[in-house]
């Protein structure tokens, strides 16, 4: 059976430009083309989110910013990030595709110093990862491939609703403490640090 054409004008997918294709794979069934694509570039992206969260923990463990609950945070939302890489990533296998091993990507956290512009970034990264799965739920409906949007809702959109509400809850109160883009939110980042409740999701 044939994948249906559809005409996608834009899309945010990080797709897989030089995806080689396991066409004849005997696991493969109703498992289209462009899906598996795009499954493999969003592995990747997950990873990078993974890389670049580790890299805020390590910021927040130095000894002139220290704030051990931030960098605890920070570090275990990337362990989450790196299982949830892992978890498509098995997903694709068990549907017959394959992974095309990439460069990681840098993850541009050099210039960060304070805990408002790591929870910006944080926010930002996830906003970007949710718009990205929700294309690519549209995407799996569009080509007529139910069980890979199932999955894509149930294990990767929904656990992120609560995360993105949790960063935006926590820049708010980040924000009403006093703390600042460098490094002198004083007092205020102290507070934040202190929110060990709040720094906690299931």
């Amino acid at each position: 059976m044939s994948e249906p054409r559809v005409k996608r004008i834009k899309t945010c997918l990080p797709l897989c430009k030089t995806h080689f294709s396991s066409a004849g794979s005997l696991a493969r069934q109703n498992f289209p083309t462009v899906v598996e694509g795009s499954l493999c570039g969003v592995s990747t992206l997950l990873m990078e989110v993974s890389y670049r969260l580790e890299a805020l923990a390590k910021i927040f463990e130095q000894s002139d910013l220290a704030l051990p609950k931030v960098a605890v945070y920070f570090h275990q939302e990337s362990v989450k990030e790196l299982e949830r890489a892992e978890a498509m990533l098995q997903y694709l296998t068990q549907r017959g595709g394959k992974y095309c091993s990439k460069n990681i990507q840098r993850p541009g956290t050099e210039e960060v110093c304070a805990i408002l512009p790591a929870l910006e970034i944080m926010l930002n990264q996830w906003k970007e990862e949710m718009s990205v799965m929700v294309e690519l739920n549209q995407l799996a409906h569009e080509y007529r491939d139910p069980h890979t949007a199932s999955v894509i809702k149930s294990q990767f959109i929904q656990p992120l609703v609560p995360k993105v509400k949790l960063i935006g809850d926590l820049l708010t109160s980040a924000h009403r403490v006093g703390c600042t883009s460098d490094s002198t939110g004083g007092f205020g980042e102290y507070l934040i640090d202190r929110l060990q409740e709040t720094l906690t999701i299931a």
